[in-house]
């Protein structure tokens, strides 16, 4: 009967076994990486994603990376190409196929194709010298010393090579290609990792910010406001430095309070002073709790200076599925 101990150790075992292909396929990246990652950054089409069995399943890990991190991406299943899928691919596209022996017949039955079209094909395999690698414009070796299973029958070893493979490449793609943290959050804007999206990445800058100065006449400040589309404004020394703000809401009582007698006055005499703000640098899960705090619909965001740097209204947080 096998131990809890014996169980401990063989999972060791996988993992060590697979940490040192990973290392191994490291330890050999070459130009052919680069070159690879050069030709997947020139595309303004598709990466199309091929494998059998698990590398199939690697392949489909691969193509949502590469998606999620700018580059557009499909799994395309090799068996089903020959009934009808190959239509899903064009010139333009580039392949990457995933095959350890680089003989998986059902990807080598689509080579003539996909030479016959002209387009690019980059190989993740484990034999440089098989029928893939000889098709391909640039091969990835991935080749692993043994399997972790003892038999060397079941793919473990060669599939987490592939998988870390396609990591590098997606990463190295991103990269090469400036994908930045707002980029990457543009694409995630649901979940936890949408929760995770900061201020700075969602307010309105530069000359999307409604502000007058403190001695703006009341009618300017109404343009200002109808210009700007926020339902407020803030109120700013010569400095850029906030003072107040004025709110749809705070008109709507001045008026009750002065009625035409408003036009007389300035954003000084209206404003609201020292109003509530909050730095470009924190969550938006913040800015909403503010909000919700203090039943307001805009902050402001200004800097450790005190100066205006933007505005974040409540609509700019409905896509973060924070409500």
């Amino acid at each position: 009967m096998t131990t809890k101990d014996q169980i401990v150790q063989t999972g060791k075992n996988v993992l060590e076994i697979e940490a040192d292909a990973v290392r191994a396929i490291a330890a050999r990246l070459d130009d052919n990486f680069a070159q690879a990652v050069e030709l997947l950054s020139q595309t303004k089409a598709r990466v199309i994603v091929i494998g059998m069995g698990k590398s199939g399943l690697i392949g489909r890990k691969i193509a949502a990376t590469l998606s999620s991190c700018g580059t557009p991406a499909l799994f395309i299943h090799p068996a089903e190409a020959g009934h009808g899928d190959l239509g899903m691919i064009m010139k333009d596209d580039i392949i990457i196929a995933i095959s350890y022996s680089g003989d998986t017949k059902e990807i080598i039955d689509l080579l003539d194709f996909v030479k016959r079209i002209g387009v690019k094909l980059i190989a993740i395999t484990g034999i440089k010298t098989s029928k893939l690698a000889q098709y391909s414009d640039v091969v990835l070796e991935a080749k692993v010393s043994r399997e972790a299973e003892p038999r060397g029958l079941v793919p473990t070893a060669s599939s987490t090579a592939s998988l870390a493979m396609g990591d590098a490449l997606a990463i190295a793609l991103m990269e090469k290609k400036g994908f930045k943290e707002q980029d990457f959050l543009s694409v995630h804007p649901k979940g936890q990792i949408g929760k995770l999206i900061k201020i700075s990445n969602l307010m309105h800058v530069e000359q999307q910010i409604p502000y007058v100065q403190l001695d703006t006449p009341i009618r300017d400040v109404l343009q200002e406001m109808s210009e700007k589309k926020l339902g407020m404004t803030c109120v700013v020394d010569n400095n850029n430095k906030l003072k107040g703000i004025i709110t749809d809401g705070d008109l709507r009582r001045l008026i009750q309070k002065h009625g035409e007698n408003l036009f007389t006055k300035n954003a000084k005499d209206c404003m609201t002073p020292n109003p509530t703000t909050i730095n470009k640098n924190e969550l938006a899960t913040k800015a909403l709790n503010i909000m919700e705090k203090h039943k307001i619909t805009s902050l402001v965001i200004t800097n450790d200076e005190g100066e205006t740097e933007g505005i974040i209204h409540l609509h700019d947080l409905w896509r973060t599925e924070m409500f």
